[in-house]
């Protein structure tokens, strides 16, 4: 399988997507922000056939949206009331909008379906190196705010209660978010790419009992599941994207049994 180039590829550049959506995961978890998660795949969506449309990388244009949403949504379900409602009229408006681009864009179903469910078999050397720099950058900007966002995210009003810049932290992994919402597409796609963000990580709350154990087990979790579905998506040539979905739903529901087990 290694003989193959693109394979090479496809493993080295899903190992850096699983480590860091692994551990962003984390903190999705704790700060009760999965929803969030999934309208910002929504919204890179469009931003990926919007750069379909104007005919650089979806990659960048998907960057360019998340980032950009990251703000405005993240500000809105802090402060609005109707956040469900209004998250909810977003993430309709950017399907539209992601559609309308691909239709004035003239491209065929193939750019559709790369998308909405990744093509990591198709990564190239320079998007390798892209969405491994991206990688490293979000690790970086977690690890410069991660004694303050464990606080926050585990215990939010006693960190503003020892005077922790909250604000300043929720910003950071807002951006840090939607950078791994971008780079997690590439491999599950911009509709599926949430369960890389919240299943290993909701798995690991069932088994780890502190931050560091449950992010090793977050990170754990998200390799088995990229690299045993770039295997199995191998000899099978079926999409990648269904391995990593059904064997993540499936370690989360075995730790979900023996953590109800355990408890009775």
């Amino acid at each position: 399988m290694f003989q193959y180039e693109f394979m090479r590829y496809a493993f080295l550049a899903s190992t850096f997507i699983a480590i860091t959506c692994g551990i962003v995961g984390v903190y999705v978890v704790a700060r009760s922000y999965a929803f969030l998660a999934h309208t910002l795949s929504e919204i890179g969506f469009a931003g990926a056939a919007f750069a379909v449309f104007i005919g650089i990388a979806p990659l960048w244009g998907m960057l360019l949206f998340t980032l950009l949403g990251s703000i405005g949504v993240g500000e809105l379900s802090l402060h609005s009331d109707q956040k469900e409602s209004s998250i909810s009229a977003i993430s309709a408006l950017f399907i539209g909008l992601g559609v309308l681009f691909l239709a004035i864009s003239g491209s065929n179903s193939r750019y559709a379906t790369n998308i909405l469910f990744g093509s990591i078999i198709g990564v190239d050397k320079q998007g390798v190196i892209q969405l491994v720099v991206l990688s490293v950058i979000v690790l970086l900007m977690i690890l410069l705010v991660q004694r303050n966002l464990n606080f926050d995210s585990f215990d939010h009003i006693g960190a503003i209660a020892h005077g922790i810049h909250t604000g300043f932290v929720g910003i950071v992994f807002l951006i840090s978010l939607a950078m791994s919402v971008a780079i997690g597409a590439q491999i599950v796609g911009s509709l599926l790419v949430f369960i890389l963000l919240t299943l290993p990580s909701s798995t690991a709350r069932h088994i780890g009992r502190t931050i560091p154990a449950m992010i090793a087990w977050s990170v754990f979790f998200a390799l088995v599941g990229v690299w045993a579905g770039l295997y199995l998506g191998f000899i099978t040539n079926w999409p990648v994207t269904f391995f990593i979905a059904t064997i993540e739903v499936v370690i989360y529901l075995v730790a979900y049994g023996i953590h109800v087990v355990k408890h009775r």
